[in-house]
């Protein structure tokens, strides 16, 4: 949630280039609207899923889809400080594309409570994953939701690729997908090599609740073991509002289904309007969306509503998955 004044771009600028004008401290005033959390915030917690841009530094890829403004790693630092979280799990977002030197740069200044999600390509050798995984890189991620591709043959390529690439080394794979083409690849996923995160609920809409078609199949790949899910930005799968009150059915029902297959994250600093203008160009800043992240934390009590689902979404299952160390309770 932040201020939505308008971040100044020069329209001759080249693409990837732009120089931005942030002002130091219009995400720190924004906290000052966090609604009160509900629970208690156990130690160790860790937000699996946020961002850093930092363009000023790390100019964007030309071949992006849109133009976030900065958030960078201060300003994650202030926000986490104002909800109670101690860990991260950065994600390469779309902007720089198979660049990772923004997220490797953050991986360095948070250290080891943060680790780190790549996005990889088929060129990448065997050297650059190993330099990935021993800077704090914890798995890679497949964005299918981006270009809004619902192909599940693309799907598997992309999917049997990453596998490919990765040659056998212990690494998460993280997928951004419909739920119809998760469903579709449910054997694929299922019998491939290595642990996968789901994003953002495996993209199940609140509004059809746990009945909706392929959901069963999300949980049957949970209770294997291999599959967890992430409960995170309910206005991705929910348009209630205030406080998507409809995502609690669907994060329950994850839970209930395979608690210790279940992480929770804010995807800060929540990208992606609700509609992006057909006639935006690619110069635009597009804001941030704004988020009561105190409101949209106190939703895990609705999810997992007893202390011990809590640390589990929050701090064992993500220590377990991404090689923190465990918190004593």
């Amino acid at each position: 949630m932040f201020s939505r004044r308008k971040f100044l771009i020069s329209t001759g600028a080249a693409l990837g280039t732009v120089p931005f004008f942030h002002s130091a401290d219009a995400f720190s005033k924004s906290l000052d609207h966090i609604s009160p959390l509900t629970f208690r915030v156990p130690d160790g917690t860790t937000d699996c899923h946020c961002h850093i841009f930092d363009p000023e530094h790390f100019p964007y890829s030309p071949k992006r889809r849109y133009t976030p403004p900065p958030a960078t790693v201060n300003d994650l630092r202030q926000f986490h400080k104002a909800i109670g979280v101690q860990r991260t799990v950065l994600v390469q977002p779309s902007v720089y594309g198979t660049d990772n030197s923004c997220l490797l740069d953050a991986l360095k200044q948070l250290g080891q409570a943060s680790r780190g999600i790549a996005v990889i390509n088929k060129s990448f050798s065997a050297q650059q994953i190993d330099d990935l995984l021993g800077a704090g890189v914890r798995g890679v991620r497949i964005n299918l939701e981006v270009g809004k591709d619902r192909n599940s043959e693309e799907a598997y390529r992309r999917l049997m690729e990453t596998v490919e690439t990765l040659r056998g080394r212990q690494a998460v794979v993280q997928v951004f997908a419909a739920l119809e083409v998760i469903s579709s690849l449910a054997p694929q996923i299922q019998a491939q090599p290595h642990q996968v995160v789901l994003d953002h609920f495996g993209f199940a809409k609140a509004a059809k609740g746990p009945e909706q078609e392929g959901f069963t199949a999300l949980t049957g790949l949970m209770a294997s073991g291999k599959v967890f899910v992430k409960l995170s930005a309910p206005y991705r799968i929910s348009k209630v509002k205030p406080g998507y009150p409809d995502s609690k059915r669907i994060g329950k029902a994850l839970v209930d289904a395979a608690p210790n297959q279940v992480v929770w994250a804010t995807d800060w600093p929540h990208t992606g309007t609700t509609e992006r203008p057909a006639e935006a160009k690619l110069t635009d800043i597009e804001e941030f969306r704004v988020e009561d992240d105190g409101q949209n934390f106190s939703l895990v009590k609705d999810w997992a509503g007893s202390k011990l689902d809590r640390q589990k979404l929050l701090v064992d299952n993500p220590s377990q998955l991404f090689g923190f160390r465990a918190v004593r309770t």
